[in-house]
Parts: C-alpha cells; sequence; structure tokens
C-alpha cells in the first residue's frame, strides 16, 4: 500500500488490458503503483456466454502475458487459437493461405475475449504488494510539474490527491489525459463503423480465421472454441446502420451472402454491437512526467486485428524503459527514460498505422482493375513461400526489436 498522503512512485490511469499489463510489468521494479479505473472488471458470467469484445493475441503477447503470469489463467477463462488464415478479394478470385504448421508452430495466435484478458491481469494486480488499487475512481484534475520530485498530482472526482513522479495514460483512444495536457492527435474518420457479434455457421470453422474485402469494408470471421464465430464486419456508416437495423433471419441472410457461404448458412446471431472507426496518431507520445500507452497513444483499423497487441508492446517497451532507467539510478519520469520508449515504439506503430490504412484504402472500393490488380498480387503473394513466411513472422511476433517480456 502507498503512504497515507498518496505518494506513489507511479500512477497509471485506465486499468484496461494495456494499463493493467503496464502496472503488472512494473509492479517487480521496486515502484510504488497507484492504478485508476473507473469500472472493475466483470468478475463472472453465464456459462457459454461469449463477450462481443473479443481480440486476436498475437504470439508475442502470448509471451507478455506468459511473463506477467496471466496466460494460464486465460487459458483456463477460455482461448480459442487459431492454426491457419485464409484472407481473400470480395471482386476477384485472388487469395492467400496463411498455415502456422508452415512455421513449425502450433498456431498462429488466439481469439480472445477482452474481459478474459483484463481480469486475469487484475487478478495478479490485486495479489500484488505495491500496487493500490482505485476502483471505481475517475479522474477530476491533473497538475504536472516538471521540475518537482513529487511531479504529477492527480485530483480524483472523490477529492483524493495521488502524487507521483511519472503518470501513465491508458485510457483509450479519447483519453482524458491526453486532452488535458494538450497532447493533439492527427488521423481521420473513416466513416465506417465495425459491427461485432458472436454467429453459429453450420459448418466448423476447424480454427481458420477468415477474412474476406469487400468494397465496403473487411468481413472477418474469428474461430470461437464452441464452433461459433466472432464477426467483426466493417462497413460504410450507412450501411451498417442498415445492418443494425434487420432483424435476426435477414441479417443471418445477408452475412451468409458477404462471407460467399464459407462454412455454410448463418444459423443463429447473436446480440450486435457497432463501433465508429477512426485512424489516429498521438503528436507526442511522452513529456516530462507523463507517457501514454496503448489506444491513449494510437488507434488503428481493425482489419488485421493489431491494436492491442500493438498496445502490449507499448506497455513492455515502457516498463522495459523505466527498468533500464532504474539500473543507471536515473528518475522515471525524466526524459531518458521516456524517450527511450517513445523511439523504441512510435516508428513501429506508425507503420502499422499507415499499413493498415493502406490495405483499408487498396481493399475498400469497387474500381474493377485495381480489384484485379490485387487478386493478382494476393494470389501471387500465395505462391511466394519465402513472402508468406515473413508475413506470418510478423504477425506472430517472431521479428527484431522487440522488448524483453516479449522476446522469445
Amino acid at each position: 500500500m502507498a503512504e497515507s498522503e498518496g505518494r506513489f512512485d507511479l500512477i497509471v490511469v485506465g486499468a484496461g488490458m494495456v494499463g493493467a499489463a503496464f502496472a503488472c510489468a512494473c509492479q517487480g521494479l521496486g515502484l510504488s503503483i497507484a492504478l485508476v479505473e473507473p469500472r472493475p472488471p466483470q468478475r463472472s458470467w453465464p456459462q457459454g456466454e461469449t463477450d462481443l469484445r473479443v481480440s486476436a493475441l498475437s504470439r508475442a503477447s502470448q509471451r507478455i502475458l506468459t511473463r506477467l503470469g496471466a496466460w494460464d489463467r486465460i487459458l483456463e477463462l477460455g482461448a480459442s487459437p487459431y492454426r491457419e488464415m485464409l484472407v481473400w478479394e470480395g471482386l476477384g478470385k485472388g487469395r492467400i493461405h496463411f498455415d502456422s504448421a508452415d512455421l513449425g508452430e502450433p498456431d498462429l495466435g488466439h481469439i480472445v475475449e477482452n474481459r478474459v484478458t483484463q481480469l486475469a491481469l487484475w487478478e495478479r494486480l490485486e495479489q500484488a504488494p505495491g500496487v493500490t488499487l482505485f476502483c471505481p475512481a475517475a479522474c477530476a484534475d491533473l497538475e504536472l510539474d516538471p521540475n518537482g520530485t513529487a511531479a504529477v498530482t492527480l485530483t480524483l472526482t472523490d477529492g483524493q490527491r495521488l502524487t507521483a513522479r511519472l503518470l501513465v495514460a491508458a485510457d483509450g483512444r479519447d483519453s482524458w489525459v491526453r486532452q488535458s495536457v494538450g497532447i493533439g492527435t492527427s488521423g481521420w474518420d473513416y466513416d465506417q463503423q465495425a459491427l461485432v457479434a458472436n454467429v453459429r455457421p453450420r459448418d466448423w470453422h476447424g480454427e481458420i480465421a477468415r477474412q474476406r474485402f469487400l468494397p465496403t469494408g473487411p468481413l472477418a470471421l474469428l474461430p470461437l472454441r464452441d464452433g461459433r464465430c466472432s464477426i467483426v464486419w466493417s462497413a460504410q456508416a450507412e450501411r451498417a446502420a442498415e445492418l443494425m437495423a434487420l432483424p435476426e433471419a435477414a441479417f443471418a441472410a445477408e452475412l451468409t451472402q458477404a462471407s460467399e457461404s464459407c462454412l455454410g448458412d448463418i444459423l443463429a446471431v447473436g446480440p450486435r454491437a457497432s463501433i465508429p472507426l477512426r485512424l489516429q496518431h498521438a503528436d507526442q507520445y511522452v513529456r516530462p512526467r507523463l507517457a501514454l500507452i496503448g489506444d491513449a497513444a494510437h488507434a488503428v483499423h481493425p482489419l488485421a486485428g493489431q491494436g492491442v497487441n500493438l498496445g502490449l508492446l507499448d506497455a513492455a517497451a515502457l516498463a522495459d524503459a523505466l527498468d533500464q532507467a532504474r539500473a543507471l539510478g536515473r528518475d522515471p519520469g525524466g526524459l531518458w527514460a521516456l524517450r527511450r520508449y517513445e523511439r523504441a515504439r512510435r516508428g513501429d506503430n506508425l507503420a502499422m498505422l499507415a499499413a493498415m490504412d493502406g490495405f483499408k484504402r487498396l481493399f475498400s472500393n469497387d474500381n474493377a482493375p485495381l480489384a484485379a490488380l490485387r487478386g493478382w498480387g494476393l494470389a501471387l503473394t500465395d505462391r511466394l513461400p519465402p513472402v508468406k513466411h515473413h508475413f506470418m513472422a510478423r504477425a506472430l511476433g517472431l521479428g527484431d526489436g522487440l522488448p524483453p517480456l516479449a522476446r522469445p
């Protein structure tokens, strides 16, 4: 527990998956940590119920969560491996097939409910002696004094005042912290909504993730362990509104057609939700005494499911930078440590944002010559094993430059 006056070494605002992972990664660094979160995690749910919000966790994310002591609990609560991925062009015949066996890997990743990942991490934090949880709690005011020892003062809505040497914002793409300190963002709205639902197809999914690129946006069918699929159907706003308004049977018919009946007819559709899509990148990741991680720093199109994976790499990289500062006796809230983190992550995140935006623009149109070119490109790539293996290795997190928590 912290001292009675609310003094800490580190304040983390936001205890979703990324914020909770970062706090777990830091709790062994000898830091006293305050974790501020408005909503406690969901502790239980009916057997057989699957949350609408799921993530495709990469091998790098799995390594991070394993080293934080959360992966076994995630498997216990429920995770669905996917061993292959099939991607095809909606207006042509081009397709590409990825198989984990080609790399000698057991799978390409796992589909995990967001609430499962958050709960597994939260349970670790509840057992951590250096962590104080403020939940439910909301932020009211923030003061930064770059030159002070207790340089950050965070006032909560109930009047509590927390001070620390560093504040880390993990409070999402509409980050209150980022806006409070005046860090701007660049990017744009996509005029698209991502429709999410859990559906039951006629045929077994075979632990294969499928994605079809349609002119109005990509449709992904992600395998769940009970035979259902979690869908992420990105569509232009007007089309998304039409789909959301359809009765279940009509929506199932539209989904069957949009997926080209790749798993037979869609037999049942659960509750639906829609999420507005945006590309967003913070102008700065760090200031003296302040760092942004996860969606507070960047928001990416979901067509490759990389948002949470990028955030977990942020968390691991920032924890490593603070560990390096500790080893050298440097101030954890100083720019030496924080710029080390920013250099490690900003370029990679920007490259992923640009790649996903490029894919979105390349595939989300009905230009016939371009569709033919896209199909040719997918088919050619499918016939070039070295190129396919490179893509799979990158997606798995087998590349260079990973933070220690994510390395093999």
